[in-house]
């Protein structure tokens, strides 16, 4: 580094109440040694340095250009967080897969084929691509069926169809995105969970079908012991396997049992206005400390988290 303070570098967009939160709270933990300050970024050199100990990325899920200056800035040594690399490279869909690795029950869900075309492809580019059996689809999910898309987030492009006209309906309005359907879970409870540095978990009480701004359920009753206990070793076990230091995970509990219905969120929402006061300070807090540990104690890079180390071999399924 460029001096004896180590600088925890802040990559965000339009969000106001958390990054310079955080910042603050890296200020006051650090003891003069690191610092929480906005990353500065324009064009770049291919032997660019970057004066950043970690960088903490909120927004290049939305900005290519961004992913690819963190990706370049994690191959020059700069603790990246989350790891942009498997960031680039996950999907909703395939953590179905990593969810059944670890033990975590899932909704039975389906990956789609592109509604229309993708850019740059025609009618021969889908050769190998078999009409679908709408009828098995159905049959395997039941109604009614989610629609939502594999690589995206923030509830856009998500629909809820109760028979087949209204799926055919939502599907027709999926453009060329990657589609996936999924089995809807009845659920009696449903939590969304905060991981961070995967072993910090806070547990809050979340109802999607409300209005945005009332989703977190500030006045709910005590949470069974036992099904926090399993909420926990859930959320825990998905985000080690992906490799997240912050991530969120959606349980659904129908009949006792969570249902992780997302779970690949590495930039959840942190705003003040919508996740409430107490869950503020929690998410800023234990945040400022995981960073500020990375920075003291930098982990070997890495592609992605544990999941890959329990590959199954063809056929073992």
């Amino acid at each position: 580094m460029a001096n004896s303070v180590r600088r925890v570098g802040l990559l965000f967009g339009m969000e106001d109440t958390f990054p310079w939160a955080l910042a603050r709270a890296i200020d006051e933990r650090g003891g003069g040694e690191i610092v929480g300050v906005p990353v500065e970024v324009s064009a770049l050199r291919d032997s660019q340095d970057f004066d950043y100990a970690l960088i903490l990325d909120r927004i290049s899920h939305e900005v290519p250009f961004y992913r690819t200056f963190l990706k370049v800035a994690n191959a020059r040594g700069v603790q990246v967080v989350n790891n942009p690399f498997w960031w680039s490279a996950d999907d909703k869909y395939f953590g179905n897969v990593v969810a059944a690795q670890v033990g975590v029950e899932t909704p039975r869900t389906m990956l789609l084929p592109h509604k229309h075309r993708p850019p740059n492809t025609e009618a021969s580019s889908f050769r190998n691509l078999k009409f679908v059996d709408w009828q098995a689809v159905f049959a395997y999910l039941g109604f009614p069926i989610f629609l939502k898309p594999a690589y995206g987030g923030g509830w856009k492009d998500v629909y809820k169809a109760d028979d087949k006209g209204a799926f055919f309906a939502a599907y027709d309005q999926s453009r060329d995105l990657t589609m996936m359907a999924q089995e809807a879970i009845d659920f009696t409870e449903y939590f969304r969970i905060y991981t961070i540095g995967r072993e910090r978990v806070h547990v809050m009480r979340y109802d999607p079908r409300l209005p945005h701004h009332a989703r977190y359920v500030t006045d709910g009753p005590p949470i069974e012991p036992a099904l926090e206990a399993r909420l926990r070793r859930d959320a825990l076990a998905l985000s080690q396997a992906l490799g997240y230091d912050m991530n969120t995970v959606e349980l659904a509990v129908r009949d006792g049992i969570p249902y992780a219905i997302d779970f690949t969120n590495p930039a959840p929402d942190a705003d003040a206005s919508s996740i409430g006061e107490t869950n503020f300070a929690w998410i800023v807090e234990n945040m400022a400390d995981v960073l500020i540990e990375r920075v003291r104690n930098p982990r070997p890079f890495e592609f992605t988290g544990s999941w890959s180390r329990g590959l199954l071999a063809p056929g073992a399924v």
